[in-house]
């Protein structure tokens, strides 16, 4: 079993930035491949930025490309997400999910989640 936290959100204006935290137990965090998704209320959950278990290798939506940042600390079992020039679409709940065996792009291939973490961009 994985376990997840999110932290980081808030209520912030358009321009500004957040950074969010997603720290993990239970299992070997360097083995994990890692994402953020999001979900706005009455839209589906969507890949926001991946990493592989390395950090070698990430993956961003064209939504968030030049903006967001994501990253891992493998000694810290910890995965972040840095949110710059936010925007009022941008609001949504923030997940962080955890699976093995390489990056995937696909929200039903990752087995562990978090409770989220909401993000609000007022305009």
């Amino acid at each position: 079993q994985v376990q997840l936290v999110e932290s980081g959100g808030g209520l912030v204006q358009a321009g500004d930035s957040l950074r969010l935290s997603c720290a993990t137990s239970g299992r070997t965090f360097s083995l994990l491949d890692m994402g953020w998704f999001r979900q706005a209320p009455g839209k589906d959950r969507e890949l926001v930025a991946a990493i592989n278990w390395s950090g070698g290798t990430t993956y961003y939506a064209n939504s968030v490309k030049g903006r967001f940042t994501i990253s891992r600390d493998n000694a810290e079992n910890t995965v972040y997400l840095q949110m710059n020039s936010l925007k009022p679409e941008d609001t949504a709940v923030y997940y962080c999910a955890a699976r093995v065996k390489g990056l995937s792009i696909m929200v039903a291939t990752y087995n562990y989640w978090g409770q989220g973490t909401q993000v609000t961009v007022a305009s």
